[in-house]
């Protein structure tokens, strides 16, 4: 019987075999390279993309922010000119009154008192002068007191006079009735009314 020898044969196989998985092998990784690299620029374009959409927004942010500054700007300066405003209408609403002022301290200055000197701060008057007696300067602080002008009369000092000087020194304080109400801007009940402009 003839005897055949096939171990040649199978050593070919084999390395056929083996060089069939190393080129399987090599292509796998080949294949895989390609992938990494493709899947590694599409990554880097979407964070491009990416990128590119949030400098689009940081600068979209800044515009904004420079909207809002400018917007707050404007409302300061909105307040301030209102603040202005109003300092102004009140101005205009109060101008006539140191005439009435003037006019009712004749008015209310009884007989032989005299006045050196007035003076206003703010809506708060003193008056300096002489009277008569101590009586014309009680007769002065009614007529204040029942004046629509003045009000709130504050003796603070009477000195009486000896030897030559007939009369009494006095210094006294009174509040001035503003006719424009502070909180509403409108005019005072019966202050403007009661009395013509001069």
């Amino acid at each position: 019987m003839p005897r055949i020898n096939l171990l040649p044969w199978r050593e070919e196989q084999r390395k056929e075999r083996k060089l069939g998985f190393l080129v399987a092998l090599g292509g796998g990784t080949i294949a895989a390279a390609v992938a990494a690299f493709a899947a590694y620029l599409m990554f880097g374009s979407m964070i491009d993309a990416q990128d590119q959409r949030n400098e689009l927004l940081r600068a979209e942010i800044k515009q904004l922010d420079k909207q809002i500054e400018e917007i707050n700007n404007l409302e300061s300066a909105k307040q301030k000119f209102i603040a202005r405003m109003e300092i102004i209408e009140k101005l205009q609403r109060s101008r006539p009154e140191i005439v009435h002022l003037f006019d009712e301290i004749v008015r209310q200055l009884p007989e032989g008192v005299y006045l050196t000197a007035v003076k206003q701060q703010d809506k708060r008057l003193k008056f300096e002068g002489v009277a008569q007696s101590s009586t014309r300067v009680s007769a002065f602080m009614r007529n204040i007191a029942g004046s629509e002008w003045l009000k709130e009369p504050e003796l603070e000092v009477v000195e009486t006079k000896t030897g030559n000087a007939v009369g009494s020194s006095f210094t006294l304080f009174a509040d001035q009735v503003s006719t424009v109400d502070g909180e509403n801007g409108k005019n005072a009940p019966g202050k403007l009314a009661s009395r013509g402009t001069p």
